[in-house]
């Protein structure tokens, strides 16, 4: 059995339960086979029906007692195994938030849901299947066997010899069937991060006329998937029929031993007949193991992977600081960057070196600016505690950013990105993501406040409106304008905004400008963009070139410098942006 199983939570006491109910369905077998051979042979040597009644109903009870052992052991299996991947699938979401985005886009989006939803359910599969018939394999056999050694012991060489023999062709047709196994679940992640990516893209290629190409890419893939599945299966098939043949030949080798020695009479037709019923008994539970065996091996895979997750000690911060973080004045307390540094493997990933920052309660409006690739969005994951960085020292107030700072630090702000998401439900739901208790008057009034009062009139369901994917489709505006909401309710005292108004045509900007700045007062704002009309509004502005801090001062003092910044100002106005 694989050990790291053992790792899971209870499995011992399922183990137990199994093994007790494997012992009593190899009692109940050697019974059953026991009376029925005794009712036969009483029949055979001319015994009335009436003498045959008792050793009947003792075959009947032990085929009841047979049959519920086996029923019961699919029952805590299935239960077990039920619980336990509900259980794994909420560990494995918790550690994923932990691990952090970052961790997230390295392993892939798409290969992470696959995990989640279908890995999960394979794994569940496994742990039904294989467990059980593992302790059948050792706790049904061997008394089998030891019986079959008491009622005759040539018979019992026999089965000794034959099943290693069984064994050894099920771990050679075992390897190459996990070698194909493994190359079936690779194509299939590869086939769910593609299928996702396009579909995340679909509308884009749409709009670009590509959609028509990318539909024969994903049919490609789903055809690679297809073949190795049908490798898979083949391989699966030729294993099922090797285990059938080579146990049928095995109980035929016992068969004609035990004729030839009931022919010359070396033996009784009583332990002869018992032991013929019991051989077939004795090679099931390996045939059950090979079956089973090829039907779970996915789940293997995804046990595998999923250990490998849970195992990651590089956790962004653990959620356990979610239920009692410490005081925090989000506002005011000073926060202190020093020397922070990502040496990043991601190319969508910029780099940050030597950022050093103080930024105390009166630079309440900060702005970030710099060319593309300058580490903007970097800073801003670091400073809304999505990113660890690799090298540097994070203060808020004179408190290092620990797992119980940070989660203060996360309850009190609201991260918005370029493309805020939203999801497949109401209006109303989409707002209660920092708030699930917000009341439907509340909803209403932050909706006024960022400007979608007009839009929920307008909507035939009013806030319970559908949104999002097979719903209502929203504007890159009221997009941003439903993050703003949710933000405002969750009464987030810190937003930290990266780009939200580059999508934008410049009249939904201003509109949307002027929704935004009566939010920022009172607030703590960091403001990554590349427009640079909004630094005219910021106490404090942050000039990134390659990753490093080249400039930080007040918009007019920057200016003065006639550095970086007023570069950028001058490029900004020269390319027709405001100023």
């Amino acid at each position: 059995m694989d050990r790291t199983l053992f790792t899971l939570k209870n499995i011992r006491r399922s183990v137990l339960l199994l093994t007790i109910l494997s012992l009593l369905q190899a009692a109940a077998t050697i019974a059953q086979a026991w009376w029925l051979a005794s009712s036969v042979v009483l029949m055979f040597r001319g015994g009335t029906w009436q003498e045959a009644i008792p050793p009947l109903l003792l075959f009947l009870g032990a085929y009841l007692v047979r049959f519920t052992s086996i029923w019961l052991s699919k029952i805590i299996s299935g239960r077990y195994a039920e619980q336990t991947s509900t259980s794994l699938q909420s560990e494995l979401m918790r550690k994923l938030l932990e691990l952090g985005p970052r961790y997230a886009a390295s392993r892939g989006s798409g290969q992470l849901i696959t995990l989640l939803i279908d890995g999960v359910i394979r794994f569940r599969t496994y742990l039904e299947l294989f467990v059980p018939r593992m302790i059948d394999m050792v706790f049904v056999t061997l008394p089998i066997l030891i019986t079959v050694y008491v009622l005759d012991f040539i018979s019992g060489l026999i089965l000794t010899f034959t099943l290693p023999v069984l064994i050894a062709f099920f771990i050679l047709l075992g390897y190459a069937a996990r070698r194909f196994a493994d190359r079936q679940y690779k194509s299939y992640q590869v086939l769910a991060r593609h299928f996702t990516d396009v579909l995340r893209g679909l509308e884009t290629l749409r709009l670009l006329g590509r959609s028509r190409d990318f539909a024969g890419s994903v049919q490609q893939v789903s055809d690679r998937f297809r073949r190795a599945t049908m490798r898979t299966l083949r391989v699966a098939f030729l294993s099922s029929f090797a285990l059938d043949f080579f146990s049928t030949l095995s109980v035929a080798f016992v068969a004609v031993g035990l004729g030839l020695r009931l022919i010359d009479g070396n033996i009784d037709l009583l332990p002869a007949l018992a032991v013929l019923l019991l051989a077939p008994d004795y090679y099931q539970p390996v045939r059950n193991l090979g079956s089973d065996y090829h039907a779970s091996l996915d789940g293997k895979e995804a046990w595998q992977t999923i250990r490998e997750i849970l195992e990651e000690d590089q956790s962004l911060m653990k959620l356990d600081a979610l239920e009692a973080p410490p005081e925090l004045d989000a506002l005011n307390d000073p926060i202190i960057l020093e020397g922070l540094c990502v040496e990043s493997e991601d190319s969508e990933q910029a780099r940050l070196t030597e950022i050093s920052i103080h930024l105390d309660g009166s630079k309440r409006k900060v702005g970030i600016v710099g060319a593309s690739g300058a580490g903007k969005t970097t800073l801003l994951h670091i400073l809304s505690g999505q990113l660890q960085p690799d090298a540097g020292k994070i203060q808020i107030g004179d408190r290092p950013l620990t797992d119980e700072m940070r989660a203060a630090w996360q309850l009190r702000s609201a991260y918005i990105p370029q493309h805020p998401y939203v999801f497949s439900a109401s209006l109303a739901d989409n707002i209660r993501f920092y708030e699930p208790e917000a009341s439907e008057e509340q909803i209403e009034q932050v909706l006024a406040d960022v400007g979608l009062a007009e839009l929920v009139q307008s909507l035939p369901a009013g806030i319970h409106e559908p949104i999002g994917e097979g719903g209502r489709s929203l504007s890159g505006g009221q997009a941003q304008r439903i993050a703003l909401a949710r933000a405002l309710i969750g009464k987030r005292d810190v937003l930290l905004l990266d780009e939200p108004t580059a999508h934008l045509d410049i009249e939904t900007e201003w509109e949307l400008k002027q929704t935004m700045l009566p939010i920022m007062e009172g607030r703590r704002v960091f403001l990554a963009t590349h427009r640079l009309h909004w630094m005219k509004e910021m106490d404090w502005v942050l000039v990134l070139e390659n990753g490093r801090l080249v400039e930080q001062g007040t918009h007019e003092e920057l200016i003065q410098r006639k550095g970086v910044y007023y570069a950028l100002l001058e490029a900004h106005a020269a390319g027709g942006g405001r100023r």
